[in-house]
């Protein structure tokens, strides 16, 4: 293995950059390429944009749909459908995104990267022109491997030496490869908030057909620049050989139990029963396979889809831990804060996405900031301790919703929230770089941003599920105040998130006000639920030690090693 130790590297804010794989040993790109040159300048920041774009894409996917879920519903005619809009993105999301890492090991990051941004494209269109819920539903899924590839390959390269923080590309200054995490995450956490917004202004002012149409020319301007710009070295490996090459076992098993696991949760107490055959069966087998997928990457595989390693150390699976909470709390923000704006404060679409617009800036405010402190200082330890306590404290205060709550009171919880949030994105990743050796850290970066990938997957379904069941124990309180039978069915826990948007509509003044106050009581229960989850990360992050940030850098590229 090649490997570059650059002499004049001192500061210790300058996290080393990790190897792209242990599969190859071919070095990247020349350090002595003129990063002065104007053409290279124009192609790395060219090249930097189409990443962001593709990071942009993928992350606006997942919560896009957040506020316009209840108008597709309402027009496709399918009350189940509000859940499995995100969850079968979701779903798809989880379950593939660590095979396409591991394909991209062997057939190079920027064939993957292309066709990912093709199958989005692609998959785009579907949504868009979708007649019906089940070809939406379809598109859904396969837009959901598409994106999970990409926020994994993004953050992959992001750390990568091989590419971005090359002298090559001009990134070898501490100052912008510190800025450069910042920003990374700056994206992802304005993506992923502003896609309400843009969520509620396509389904309010035009249709909700342009939540998908938007993906077609990001993803089309993205994959033209990478093909013609992006350059990394990587030893080619025949379609044969990287066949062979490929964790069968383990992307089997991994698949097996992700899919049962995950639909398990999401069946129980919705469509059938938590005591129902189906799903302890979907649960068991699911959790049999959790042990075939740990037996097969340690004992069989010989290139592990996610090596166990990493999951060794203590401090590693604190930090994993962190990851997972806050995850499963701020992707509930997203997704389950305009459902409240839209039900209990009577915003249509596009207001609830505004409403949200705090603890989105926020998010993306913080997660900048985080990456200018570490530059000046060198340390994470504390901005993770802040971040788990204001996380955990923001959402204790979504607890206090009310009917009478007022603006200035849901602004200032989600700044605090948004803070937490934005605090956690970036100094989850440098705390782990930091525990795990120069050729561990792209494995050690896609493992945690598979398991963040994992916390924002349970969060819908877990809190869709919570929130329904929470909903229907208000069925009482609604029949008490003379609500007539049809309307409790409309607004009981199976359909409520599909007919939110017409509670606004309800002419009697008594009534309305009882399903609003019922569904503040369901979702404070979600709250609840996801408080004491954000608490267990603030725990987690009592576990994380201040890690040391190397500056040597080992140099690898992509590929199978020639014998």
């Amino acid at each position: 293995m090649a490997t570059v130790i650059d002499s004049d590297q001192k500061d210790p804010s300058d996290i080393a950059d990790a190897a792209d794989s242990p599969i190859t040993s071919e070095e990247t790109p020349s350090l002595s390429a003129p990063a002065h040159d104007g053409m290279q300048t124009f192609r790395k920041y060219t090249v930097i944009f189409a990443l962001f774009l593709s990071l942009f894409v993928a992350a606006l996917d997942a919560t896009i749909v957040a506020t316009a879920a209840p108008t597709i519903s309402n027009e496709l005619a399918s009350s189940a459908g509000y859940t499995w809009i995100g969850g079968a993105f979701l779903l798809t999301s989880v379950t593939t995104s660590p095979i396409w890492v591991k394909l991209s090991d062997i057939w190079g990051r920027k064939v993957i990267l292309v066709v990912l941004l093709a199958w989005l494209f692609v998959s785009s269109t579907i949504c868009a022109t979708a007649k019906n819920i089940e070809a939406l539903l379809a598109g859904r899924a396969l837009q959901g491997a598409a994106s999970g590839g990409l926020i994994l390959l993004v953050h992959t390269l992001r750390v990568s030496r091989n590419f971005i923080c090359t002298k090559a590309y001009g990134l070898g200054q501490h100052r912008k490869r510190s800025l450069l995490l910042g920003l990374t995450e700056g994206v992802w956490a304005i993506a992923g908030g502003i896609g309400p917004v843009l969520g509620g202004v396509f389904s309010s002012l035009s249709t909700w057909r342009w939540c998908f149409w938007i993906n077609l020319p990001i993803s089309a301007v993205a994959a033209v620049i990478i093909i013609y710009l992006l350059d990394i070295k990587h030893e080619h490996t025949s379609f044969k050989d990287g066949v062979r090459a490929l964790d069968w076992a383990g992307m089997f098993t991994f698949l097996g139990c992700s899919v049962l696991l995950l639909l398990g949760l999401d069946f129980g107490g919705k469509i059938f029963p938590w005591n129902s055959a189906t799903v302890i069966a979907l649960l068991a087998v699911g959790g049999i396979l959790v042990f075939a997928f740990i037996y097969s990457e340690v004992k069989i595989a010989k290139y592990p889809l996610m090596p166990m390693d990493i999951f060794a150390k203590g401090v590693n699976v604190a930090i994993l831990l962190l990851t997972l909470g806050h995850a499963l709390a701020f992707m509930s923000a997203e997704y389950y804060l305009p459902v409240l704006f839209q039900s209990s404060f009577e915003a249509g679409p596009l207001k609830s996405g505004l409403l949200l617009l705090p603890f989105i800036i926020t998010t993306a405010i913080s997660g900048i900031a985080c990456g200018v402190f570490i530059h000046r200082t060198g340390r994470f330890q504390e901005i993770i301790w802040v971040g788990a306590l204001c996380l955990c404290l923001g959402f204790g205060l979504f607890v206090s919703f009310n009917i009478n709550t007022t603006i200035s009171q849901i602004i200032g919880y989600q700044i605090i929230g948004g803070m937490g949030s934005g605090f956690l994105f970036e100094t989850t990743i440098i705390a782990i770089q930091s525990q795990v050796s120069q050729e561990d850290m792209a494995t050690a970066t896609s493992t945690l941003c598979f398991i963040r990938n994992v916390g924002i997957t349970l969060s819908v379904i877990i809190g869709g599920s919570f929130f329904q069941s929470s909903m229907d124990k208000q069925i009482a309180s609604l029949n008490a105040v003379g609500l007539p039978q049809e309307l409790v069915i409309k607004y009981s826990g199976s359909n409520v998130l599909a007919t939110i948007l017409s509670i606004r509509d309800i002419q009697d003044q008594t009534w309305r006000i009882a399903i609003e106050n019922a569904v503040l009581l369901a979702m404070r229960n979600v709250w609840i639920l996801f408080t004491a989850v954000a608490f267990v990360g603030f725990v987690a992050s009592l576990f994380v030690r201040q890690g040391h940030l190397t500056t040597e850098h080992t140099v690898t590229g992509t590929g199978l090693k020639k014998p």
